[in-house]
C-alpha cells in the first residue's frame, strides 16, 4: 500500500485555516472544532499499517504565523506483511516564518518480525515553533519485538540543528547501556524555539540543549505510561 496524506495550514484575519486537508487511507485527517487561534487536526488510522510493503507519507505545511496542533488518536503497530519486506513511514514538514507545530503522534510498537522505517524531516522558518513527541515501544506484551529504524532531521532558517538516526529491535545491541539499557520503551520529546530547558537527568531520563533555543528530552522505561511521565 502507498498513501499519500497532507495538511496545509495558513493565517486568514487573525485565525488560522486549513487551506487542504487530504487524507488516503490509512492517513485519515480530521479537523477538530476549536474556540482558538490554533486549528487542530486529529490523525487516525484508518486501516491496518504499516505492513511489510507499505510506504506512507504525511505532508505537513504551516504558513508565516499560522499555529497548528497535529495529534494522534491511537497507537501504530509496525507490522510483518506477507512477503516479508520492510514497510516505511516518513513525515515532511515544513514551518514558515513565525508559524508554530505541534505534531504529537501516538506510540508506535514494533511487533515480532516486523521491519519498519520511519523519517521525520522538518524545516523550520528562523522565528518558528516547533514541538514533536516519539514514543517507541518493543513488542506488544510478552512478544519479541521487530526491527525499528528512525530517522529525525531538523533544521531551522537553512541550518542543521538536528540529524539523529537510531535502530532499535537487536536484542544483543537494545541490552546494552548505550542503546537502551534493556528497556522496552524508548520516548523522545523535541522542543525548537522555545524557551530552552536547563539541562538535567535523573534516573533513566535525560534533558539537553543541541543547539541554541533547542531542547532534546529522553527517556528509558518500562511501559509508554511511565515514559510519558519523565518527558516535560
Amino acid at each position: 500500500m502507498k498513501a499519500h496524506a497532507r495538511v496545509v495550514a495558513c493565517l486568514e484575519d487573525g485565525r488560522t485555516v486549513l487551506r487542504e486537508l487530504r487524507s488516503m487511507a490509512p492517513l485519515t485527517l480530521f479537523p477538530r472544532r476549536r474556540t482558538g487561534r490554533e486549528a487542530v487536526v486529529h490523525l487516525v488510522g484508518s486501516a491496518t499499517a504499516p505492513l511489510g510493503g507499505d510506504e506512507l507519507l504525511l505532508d505537513v505545511r504551516v504558513g508565516p504565523g499560522a499555529a497548528l496542533r497535529l495529534s494522534g488518536v491511537a497507537a501504530t503497530l509496525a507490522l510483518p506483511g506477507p512477503s516479508g519486506g520492510g514497510s516505511s513511514s516518513t513525515v515532511d514538514i515544513e514551518v514558515a516564518d513565525g508559524g508554530s507545530l505541534t505534531y504529537l503522534p501516538e506510540p508506535t510498537v514494533v511487533t515480532a518480525r516486523a521491519d519498519h522505517s520511519a523519517v521525520l524531516r522538518a524545516a523550520l522558518g528562523e522565528n518558528s515553533r516547533f514541538h514533536t513527541r516519539e514514543v517507541l515501544v518493543l513488542g506488544r506484551a510478552g512478544e519479541r519485538p521487530g526491527r525499528l529504524t528512525t530517522a529525525t532531521h531538523v533544521i531551522r532558517g537553512g541550518v542543521p540543528l538536528l540529524r539523529q538516526t537510531q535502530t532499535i529491535g537487536d536484542p544483543a545491541l537494545d541490552g546494552g547501556l548505550a542503546v537502551l539499557a534493556g528497556k522496552r520503551v524508548l520516548a523522545t520529546d523535541l522542543e525548537v524555539g522555545f524557551p530552552a530547558r536547563p539541562t538535567a537527568s535523573g534516573d533513566w531520563w535525560a534533558c539537553t540543549s543541541p543547539a541554541a533555543g533547542v531542547t532534546l528530552t529522553t527517556a528509558l522505561a518500562e511501559d509508554a505510561v511511565v515514559a510519558l511521565t519523565l518527558l516535560p
